[in-house]
C-alpha cells in the first residue's frame, strides 16, 4: 500500500484524468456563474481590462482548485 501522505501520491490522484476532467467542468461552469455575479455589470457595460480578465480567471481557477482537493480527500479516504 502506497504511503498517501507523500506528496507524490497526492500529486497522482490530482492528475487522474477522472479528477481532471471533474474539476475542469466544475471550474467552467461555477466560474461562470460566479464571472456573471461578480463582473457582469463591468461586461456589459463594456469595462473589461487586463486586471478583471486576470480576476476572471482566477475566478474559475478557484472552484478547479477546490474540485480537486475535494476528489484528492475523498479517494484518499476510500483507499483507507
Amino acid at each position: 500500500m502506497k504511503d498517501e501522505s507523500k506528496p507524490k501520491a497526492w500529486l497522482e490522484i490530482a492528475l487522474q484524468r477522472s479528477v481532471v476532467q471533474r474539476s475542469f467542468a466544475y471550474g467552467i461552469v461555477v466560474g461562470a456563474i460566479l464571472i456573471l455575479i461578480n463582473h457582469g455589470d463591468a461586461i456589459l457595460a463594456g469595462q473589461v481590462n487586463a486586471a478583471r480578465v486576470a480576476r476572471m480567471a482566477l475566478t474559475v481557477v478557484v472552484p478547479y482548485v477546490v474540485s480537486t482537493l475535494s476528489s484528492i480527500g475523498a479517494t484518499r479516504a476510500l483507499r483507507r
